[in-house]
């Protein structure tokens, strides 16, 4: 499957398709090459994922990739509402559980709790754990407003002190969880969250980052256009020393009209 462009931008490899599920294919086939990689060198590969509709082609390209000993594969996954019922489809446990981690036999899915009583308590049971098992791969995506994870502009931190922290989400945040179709109005998505913070995600020695449809293209451009800063958390991708960025034409609508190439 070809790509329509490559290129690299400071030291993030960007890989245009064009669509989300020729981007999905390639990025489940990538991913899943990379864990073949790893389980020849060690016993265990810990993987981080987020859920959110943008990641749906990857996660079912990565579910369906030949000879990956996934009881060898530890899940971990990077953000949850807080106050959401246990069974409601909108917790982000949930969604991976439906999408991906029911399809696979992994070793151990670790879930971050949204609803109990010690928000602060859990950000430090979910850090340990984080601690335990090193980070081996970041499977994620970009939010509307350039967030990673649940970090938004006005709460990322690249140097932040924790692994995982109690955040309220900002407004454009909680639209895109509409726009998403996931929630019917703006009332019902929750106002805070546990995220994995920024540290917790780019320390991981590899970083896939899965961006399809044109409600990305603004954070797309950012992403890859403006100075790296907290104001555009996913900027900091550009730092990263092996991560890449899956797009299609859609989402690369915008940096496309300035980048110097055509689509094919």
């Amino acid at each position: 499957m070809s790509h329509l462009h490559e290129t690299t931008i400071d030291n993030l490899h960007v890989k245009l398709f064009k669509t989300r599920q020729e981007l999905g294919q390639n990025a489940g086939e990538m991913a899943a090459a990379k864990i073949r990689e790893l389980l020849q060198s060690q016993e265990v590969v810990n993987i981080i994922f987020a859920a959110a509709p943008s990641q749906n082609e990857f996660l079912d390209a990565l579910a369906q990739q030949p000879e990956i000993d996934w009881q060898r594969v530890n899940a971990f996954h990077m953000d949850e509402y807080i106050g959401l019922s246990e069974d409601a489809p909108q917790r982000f446990g949930n969604f991976l559980k439906g999408r991906f981690f029911d399809k696979v036999p992994l070793r151990s899915v670790f879930y971050i709790n949204g609803n109990v009583s010690d928000p602060k308590a859990e950000c430090l049971r979910y850090e340990a754990l984080l601690n335990e098992y090193p980070t081996d791969i970041v499977c994620m995506g970009i939010g509307e407003n350039c967030h990673i994870a649940f970090n938004d502009p006005h709460i990322a931190f690249f140097n932040d002190p924790v692994l995982v922290k109690k955040v309220d989400l900002d407004l454009t945040s909680r639209h895109q969880q509409v726009h998403d179709g996931c929630f019917a109005s703006l009332e019902l998505v929750p106002e805070y969250a546990l995220t994995l913070t920024i540290p917790a995600l780019v320390k991981a020695p590899t970083v896939f980052c899965m961006v399809p449809a044109a409600h990305k293209a603004e954070a797309i451009y950012h992403t890859l256009v403006d100075e790296i800063t907290e104001t555009y958390p996913s900027t900091i991708l550009r730092k990263h020393p092996n991560a890449t960025l899956f797009i299609d034409q859609d989402s690369a609508s915008q940096w496309m009209k300035e980048a110097s190439f055509a689509s094919k």
